[in-house]
């Protein structure tokens, strides 16, 4: 099982405050890697999984589901969590949703959420026939690289595997159920113009989830971790971090809180 080139994970070592960061539905790291390297350079601790079946070829996803993708963030969290003091969360689209999750059974390990078009439902009217089409047809054309920006690429898959996206419905309603459950933090980046998350989902997020912040992004579509807003989401995550981490003294906490940099 070859990786496309750019797909691989990412790791980097940093302070006391671990973030784990989840990319999406068909995608992989690559949508998500210069939010990592902002983070690290700012003296967090970071992880960026690649989730099963996601960053090689189509027909690695079409048997996975929603509780390999899950089990994969979850374990990342948790090898995060017994190496940190603290640890939030953030995630693109289905990433978004998977962080919810965490939040929702971990309520007490999860510092904070930063959601970038995250994804718990959709209007899309064809999902009502998932249960027949899922068994008549294997893929839809593709949702990747809805960016905004000239010359910014999203690697990711070029078809939608029907299976694994009703997996995906089945654990949006889940998500959805358990909403009010979160205890922590969050802020959700929003594009006002997005062509893959409509917006019905931001509609259950400010209404149920109790401390949550929603910041419109005005240049960027779906992808906008890749996209005109990148910087606005980088900066503003490591606001929220700094402004939610817990209080510490000593060198730690000097490292955690240092100027990004860049790399």
């Amino acid at each position: 099982m070859a990786l496309l080139p750019g797909a691989e994970p990412f790791s980097f070592d940093g302070g006391p405050t671990g973030v784990l960061l989840v990319h999406g539905f068909t995608g992989c790291p690559q949508s998500i890697r210069p939010w990592g390297e902002f983070l690290a350079a700012a003296g967090l601790t970071v992880e960026g999984p690649r989730l099963p079946g996601h960053g090689t070829r189509l027909e690695d996803m079409l048997p996975t589901r929603w509780d390999d993708w899950y089990g994969e963030a979850e374990r990342s969290f948790s090898a995060l969590r017994s190496r940190c003091d603290e640890v939030f969360a953030m995630g693109l689209s289905m990433g978004g949703a998977v962080c919810l999750r965490l939040a929702e059974v971990h309520p007490a390990d999860v510092a904070g959420l930063v959601l970038v078009n995250a994804a718990v439902t959709s209007a899309d009217k064809r999902l009502v026939l998932m249960p027949v089409l899922k068994h008549l047809v294997k893929a839809f054309p593709g949702i990747s690289n809805d960016i905004k920006k000239p010359g910014a690429t999203e690697l990711a898959y070029d078809k939608t595997p029907l299976r694994a996206l009703a997996s995906l419905q089945d654990a949006w309603r889940m998500v959805r159920a358990d909403l009010s459950k979160i205890t922590c933090p969050v802020v959700h980046y929003r594009s006002r113009e997005d062509h893959v998350v409509d917006p019905s989902s931001s509609v259950y997020l400010n209404r149920d989830v109790p401390d949550l912040v929603e910041v419109i992004l005005e240049n960027s579509y779906h992808v906008a971790t890749l996209d005109n807003d990148a910087q606005q989401i980088f900066e503003g995550s490591l606001k929220f971090v700094r402004d939610n981490a817990a209080p510490r003294q000593g060198e730690d906490a000097r490292r955690s809180g240092a100027e990004p940099t860049g790399r």
